[in-house]
């Protein structure tokens, strides 16, 4: 099989894994690439810059059978295998023609997962060494392989991720047999160890060598098992706190093959998906917590609204919050402002008063803020401030797709910005 041809059939099979991104590192010295300029094929950074990496699996042959999975075992589509020669060379050639910024690599699992480890560092090695690339580099860690091969990945990668893949251990063992949480928690816990330590021996030594400088991230697909929006949040919350993750990514389940054991779905859940996203970002950047967002009478999200709209509509009692004298982390709570305009509101105000007008010029969503906020004592909101009234009002600025302006479902898809949310909550 030619080069080309292996290439098709490998970018195409690692379309699927959303866990790809590059925030921030800058590896300094010298060699050919800048790692703080790239990012996501085919997607957007946080400061708008459309960026890319060319993305491949090193296999799409799999000694696993996951039913969820395009690349299991008893697929019979075409398979292929780079060798770390050609991955370096391919990687370093794209990029010399500024067709990429960086590599993604992943991999089905070949002979074993030491084996496939063994394979993929090699690649990376030679990347680095061979051809001096410093550009970014995302290698997914394999669930199940030895400590050692661990340790090596954030030597090589600006960033490491070992896919949760699934929620919990008995979704695990219903579609993915040849995988437990322990394989995949096991990694991820001793990435997180050694990225902890190697900022602490580079506060004291300098020269210390980074260890993937932009963290950890990891996967979990959405829908193909019953666990609710809130089993999902609370795993996220304990990720984000004891493993420290940069960020946990939601792919909605798409159906790619027949089994007993899957959902039969008519599309797949990505409004579901991007609700998960808005309540991982209020986790991450507003202050919230899981058990605010969901709760066991309420387990799973309202797809009508957004989740800190309908925090805030469960307590009225808290609102309406007087921008002018209210502290910053209530201000984040308040729908339609984010972290930005709340920022903006905090300078503003210091050389005055603000009134409801100057909160549209600071980048303040009115058309849900205004029902939370007064800004100099004035409200202006509808007068019977109840839920359903400040309700009905809300779903007035609905469009024709049946989803807030700000969060069009069908924008998002169109754009493909499903999983790399960002803006005003």
């Amino acid at each position: 099989m030619d080069l080309q041809k292996k290439l098709e059939i490998l970018a195409d099979s690692a379309k699927y894994d959303a866990s790809c991104s590059s925030s921030g590192s800058d590896r300094g010295g010298a060699g050919t690439g800048a790692a703080h300029i790239s990012g996501v094929c085919h997607s957007w950074a946080a400061d708008g810059r459309c960026i890319s990496l060319l993305k491949i699996l090193m296999t799409n042959a799999c000694v696993y059978d996951c039913a969820y999975c395009v690349n299991r075992s008893s697929n019979d589509a075409p398979k292929a295998i780079l060798t770390p020669d050609e991955i370096a060379g391919l990687t370093f050639e794209f990029y010399k023609r500024n067709y990429i910024e960086g590599l993604f690599l992943s991999s089905g699992i070949v002979v074993s997962p030491d084996r496939t480890m063994e394979l993929m560092l090699e690649a990376v090695r030679k990347l680095r060494q061979v051809f001096r690339f410093n550009g970014y580099v995302h290698m997914k860690v394999i669930p199940g392989a030895s400590r050692d091969l661990v340790d090596q990945a954030g030597l090589w990668a600006d960033r490491v991720s070992v896919n949760i893949e699934l929620p919990t251990d008995k979704s695990l063992r219903l579609l993915a047999p040849g995988k437990t949480k322990q394989n995949v928690l096991g990694p991820m816990d001793r990435l997180a160890r050694k990225i902890s330590e190697s900022k602490e021996d580079r506060r004291s030594i300098k020269t210390t060598p980074a260890y993937a400088p932009t963290g950890q991230s990891t996967q979990m697909i959405i829908g193909a098992t019953p666990e609710t929006d809130r089993e999902i949040i609370k795993l996220s919350e304990a990720l984000y706190d004891k493993m420290r993750l940069k960020r946990v990514y939601y792919s909605a389940f798409v159906p790619v093959s027949k089994d007993n054991r899957l959902p039969a779905l008519r599309e797949p859940p990505l409004l579901r998906e991007h609700r998960l996203y808005q309540a991982d970002w209020l986790l991450r950047f507003y202050g919230f917590r899981a058990d605010e967002l969901l709760d066991e009478a309420h387990p799973v999200l309202d797809l009508s609204f957004d989740p800190k709209t309908v925090w805030a509509l469960n307590n009225l009692d808290k609102f309406p919050l007087e921008v002018n004298k209210a502290s910053y982390e209530d201000i984040l709570r308040v729908p339609g402002i984010g972290v930005t305009s709340a920022q903006r509101i905090l300078r503003a105000r210091r050389a005055g008063a603000l009134g409801l007008d100057d909160l549209k010029k600071l980048g303040v969503v009115m058309k849900r803020a205004v029902y939370f906020v007064t800004a100099g004592g004035k409200y202006g909101g509808v007068k019977k401030d109840t839920q359903e009234a400040i309700k009905i009002k809300l779903l007035e600025h609905k469009n024709i797709n049946g989803q807030l302006n700000l969060f069009s479902e069908a924008d998002l898809v169109k754009e493909g910005l499903t999983g790399t949310l960002t803006g005003q909550l």
